[in-house]
């Protein structure tokens, strides 16, 4: 199985994004997005910006993939769009049908988590379009993932998001504004204040979502590591990693490790639970609630 590193969804300052992605050049991970996914008003980095950061990735050995956005609201953000899907210098993933539109039939393209491919036609389908690889939604059980295995087009990899905090939804309000009571359009950039997004406690005092701008995160670390044998079994050809603002050197390199093995092992979440933001979780993949931590069954040696 390949590693990918998946398209930061914190908003950044630009040095950060740079020293961030020269440090990623060095770890052994395969595939890395790039690109603004959440939000349009995210502009640290210009276009070309991303671009020379693709091609310093390139030349360290790295899969470069440009990412779009998932939720589009203006114009601007369509045009934002078409920039991105007519470079033809990297594979694009598409995070909306709009950049599918767009790539049908024309080219080689990924087909994102948040397009929702839940059953074979619609996996087949997109196939058709031009698909190449396509991201499992995050609520698939593993269960569900082994029927669309088994009839998945020739060609078509299968890519599943492995940890980090899952983008649960998206919205046209800005949370992060409203926290600080301000107008969206207005926002003084304010999530920039928090690498790894602002967590919303209960009123019971428990961790409930984390809010990231207009994405809504779940508030535990989606974590598979400890299923990765699991995953290898399934035939799934990638495993994301969704960065974090400390720490993911650590990640990748723990999941490279999992990677060559073909045991599951029982520490695997504890080992990485210093580099964590937060508790783990992977009830989707077990098909039970999302936040919940289904540990590793061991079969004796």
């Amino acid at each position: 199985m390949k590693l990918s590193l998946g398209p930061v969804q914190y908003y950044w300052h630009r040095e950060t994004i740079f020293e961030f992605y020269q440090t990623m050049a060095e770890t052994p991970v395969d595939i890395v997005y790039l690109g603004e996914v959440v939000c349009s008003r995210r502009r640290e980095l210009r276009h070309s910006d991303w671009l020379d950061i693709a091609h310093m990735l390139r030349d360290a050995g790295k899969e470069v993939v440009l990412s779009t956005m998932v939720l589009l609201e203006s114009t601007s953000d369509v045009a934002d769009m078409h920039k991105i899907v007519r470079e033809t210098e990297f594979l694009i993933e598409a995070g909306d049908m709009g950049a599918v539109h767009n790539l049908a039939l024309q080219r080689p393209f990924v087909a994102g988590a948040q397009l929702n491919l839940f059953n074979p036609d619609a996996l087949a389908w997109m196939a058709s379009l031009g698909a190449t690889r396509w991201v499992m939604p995050l609520e698939m059980r593993a269960s569900d993932l082994a029927v669309l295995q088994e009839s998945r087009p020739a060609g078509l990899q299968t890519e599943v998001f492995a940890y980090g905090r899952m983008p649960l939804a998206f919205s046209a309000r800005c949370f992060t504004a409203r926290h600080y009571n301000l107008p969206k359009d207005d926002c003084g950039f304010r999530c920039i204040e928090h690498a790894d997004g602002q967590l919303l406690k209960s009123r019971e005092g428990e961790a409930f979502l984390t809010l990231n701008g207009i994405q809504t995160q779940s508030a535990k670390v989606h974590n598979l590591i400890a299923d990765v044998p699991q995953l290898a079994s399934l035939g799934v050809d990638i495993l994301r990693i969704s960065p974090q603002g400390l720490h993911t050197a650590d990640i990748v390199a723990a999941f490279d490790a999992a990677r060559k093995t073909n045991t599951p092992q029982a520490n695997a979440v504890a080992a990485l639970r210093p580099f964590m933001p937060a508790d783990a979780c992977n009830g989707y993949w077990h098909g039970r609630p999302g936040m919940e931590l289904v540990e590793p069954t061991l079969t004796a040696a």
